[in-house]
Formats: C-alpha cells, sequence, structure tokens
C-alpha cells in the first residue's frame, strides 16, 4: 500500500517514514513540496495520504480541497496532521472530507494504528471496486450473450421467411448493411443504427402467412391476390407486436410500414412523409436498392448507375428524400458491402428454394 506523506519539514518526513516502516506491505513516499505533491497525484493514486496543515505557499487545507477535485481521489482516506489547539481547522478538514487527524507531537503507536486501520479499509474498499467491476464486466457480457442469441434467432426466423420466397438470404444481409448505412448517414447515433442493422431483415417475416400459390405464383398477381399479398405486412407486425425486447419493436414496425410510399400511396395504411416512422422509410430505400441491383434466378442485376436513378427518380414519391440521399452519400460503402456478401448471393443462388 503506497503512502503520500506531504510536510515541508525534512526532519518530519524521516520520522514518518521510520514509523511507518513498521508496518507490512506498506510503502512511504516523502515529498516536502505539497504543489509538487499534487502534481504527482495527477497521475498517481496513493492509497492513503498523511498531510501537514501548517506549510508555506500551500497549506494542509488547500491541498485537501485541490487533491478532493482530482479525478479519482474522492475515495482516497487523508490524515490531516494538526496542532492540538487547531479545532477550527479541524473542522474545516472534516468539511473537505478528511478521514482522520493526528496530533502534534505524534505519538508512533498512535500513528500505525490509524494509518492501519485506514489501510485496512482501503483494501475493503479496492476489494469492492474490484468485485463492481467484475459484476459489471460479467452482467455485459451475459447481455450481450442474450442480446446475440435473441438476434440469432430473429435471423434464423427471418431466413425462414426468405426461403418461402424467391429471394436469397444475402439480400438479408445486405439490405441489412444498406439500412445501417442510411441510418448512419442520417447522423443516428450508433444505437440506432445497430438495432435498425439487426432488426431490418424481420421486414418481410409476415410472408410467413401469405399462401404458397400466391407467393411462389410465376406469374402475374390477380388483384385479389395483390391484396392478399399486401398482408404481410400486417402480418408480420402481428408477429413481432407486444414484445418488451427494443429489437422486436422496431422488427414490428419496420415490418408495418416498410411498403409505405412517401407521397401516401403506399400500403398497409397510406402514411406519407414523415407520418411514415422512419426506421420504415430507411428500410424502404434499402429494400429497394439491393432488390435492384441483385441478381436473380428470373433477372439480372441492374448496374449500379441505373439503380441510382431508379432511387433518385423516386425521391420524394416512393422514397423520403433525406433517405435516397443518405444511402447514395457514400457510392464507395455500397460498393463495399455488395462484394462483402457476394459470397453469400452465390451460395444461396445455388441452393433450392
Amino acid at each position: 500500500m503506497n503512502i503520500l506523506i506531504v510536510d515541508d519539514n525534512k526532519l518530519n518526513l524521516e520520522l514518518f517514514c521510520h514509523m511507518l516502516s513498521m508496518l507490512d506491505t506498506v510503502v512511504a513516499r516523502p515529498m516536502a513540496d505539497p504543489v509538487a505533491a499534487l502534481a504527482w497525484c495527477e497521475q498517481h493514486t496513493p492509497d492513503l495520504v498523511l498531510v501537514d496543515y501548517m506549510m508555506p505557499e500551500l497549506d494542509g487545507l488547500e491541498f485537501l480541497r485541490r487533491f478532493r477535485a482530482l479525478p479519482g481521489k474522492q475515495e482516497v482516506p487523508v490524515v490531516m496532521v494538526t496542532a492540538d489547539t487547531e479545532i477550527a481547522v479541524r473542522h474545516e478538514a472534516l468539511r473537505l472530507s478528511a478521514n482522520d487527524f493526528l496530533t502534534k507531537p505524534v505519538n508512533h503507536a498512535e500513528l500505525n494504528a490509524r494509518v492501519g486501520n485506514l489501510l485496512a479499509l482501503r483494501r475493503a474498499q479496492l476489494q469492492l471496486a474490484e468485485r463492481a467491476d467484475w459484476l459489471t464486466h460479467a452482467v455485459r457480457k451475459a447481455t450481450a450473450d442474450v442480446v446475440a442469441r435473441e438476434h440469432e434467432a430473429i435471423c434464423r426466423l427471418s431466413r425462414a421467411a426468405e426461403y418461402r420466397d424467391p429471394e436469397t438470404g444475402g439480400h438479408l444481409l445486405r439490405m441489412a448493411a444498406y439500412a445501417r448505412l442510411t441510418a448512419e448517414n442520417l447522423g443516428l447515433n450508433e444505437a440506432k443504427c445497430d438495432l435498425i442493422r439487426d432488426a431490418a431483415p424481420m421486414h418481410d417475416i409476415g410472408k410467413v402467412g401469405i399462401p404458397d400459390a400466391i407467393l411462389l405464383k410465376p406469374g402475374p398477381l390477380t388483384a385479389d391476390e395483390i391484396e392478399i399479398m399486401r398482408r404481410h405486412t400486417e402480418i408480420g407486425a402481428s408477429i413481432l407486436a407486444g414484445s418488451e425486447s427494443p429489437l422486436l419493436q422496431v422488427g414490428a414496425i419496420i415490418a408495418h410500414s416498410h411498403h409505405e410510399r412517401y407521397d401516401g400511396s403506399g400500403y398497409p395504411r397510406g402514411l406519407a412523409g414523415d407520418a411514415i416512422p422512419l426506421y420504415g422509410r430507411i428500410v424502404a430505400v434499402a429494400d429497394v436498392f439491393d432488390a435492384l441491383t441483385s441478381v436473380r434466378p428470373y433477372k439480372a442485376g441492374w448496374d449500379l448507375q441505373r439503380a441510382i436513378e431508379y432511387l433518385r427518380d423516386g425521391s420524394g414519391s416512393q422514397f423520403d428524400p433525406l433517405c435516397v440521399a443518405a444511402l447514395l452519400a457514400d457510392v464507395d460503402a455500397l460498393l463495399a458491402i455488395q462484394h462483402a456478401y457476394q459470397a453469400h448471393e452465390l451460395a444461396d443462388l445455388g441452393s433450392p428454394v
């Protein structure tokens, strides 16, 4: 345990060091200059401070005031050495959170007893802090594990919906990455960017409730069939609704709103402009962009410039102009996402639907 001794009298420093040498596991650091001692404390944390009150330039009270103002020094025990008659000084020192006092002339046995008691408390304090840090780390890890398992389950559920539709798992990964890129360029904080990335794959989860005859029909749908197909937004929202999980809550919002159009001509509720939840507006742009640029068994993927022009043409009608601008703000990032998930796309195209 490290004890900082601050006293302008070098003889007193030697005396304190000698008396404290009788204590086991104690290292004394004597300093005659209180200003230099404070500077040292800015970079180091002693386990106990023994400071004299009567010092030139900076007395013990001012030293204590400045010491307590340093980061991480509020809990370090401080013993102030005063004369027997300095009652007012002791009261002020208590107000400044001194932990104990020694009266001149200092008694050897009293010094070691008081310092020993305070160091025992300091050891317990450090152990509690270490235990608290360990528990905090354990809780964070446990929480991260729960979130990871929740995310895995949601991804698998989302893939189940995708396998009922002539889409690919690569689409989910890319679309989620495009959605996060859009959110990031819109200035959303990291937590919200991660949340929309993780929730975006649930956008079409409601397709599990659409009959295969409609979902997998090779030709154009009738008006009645289109109406049934559009119900996947409400089915998805119903599947995910009512959860206490923020991830599922956002997933429900996305499932319900990603087919709304900025001009109000979308479905299922015909919302327009900012009445459409931001998460839905973001995923709408990301979903269409990936659908346009992806290769499918029934179509070739559009080149990047053609897809960009389509989004810009639909800006303000089908899409939120701010979301379009945010997605297209970093073309290099778009290409990087396409390249990163190319292997998933090739694997999925080779697997049965």
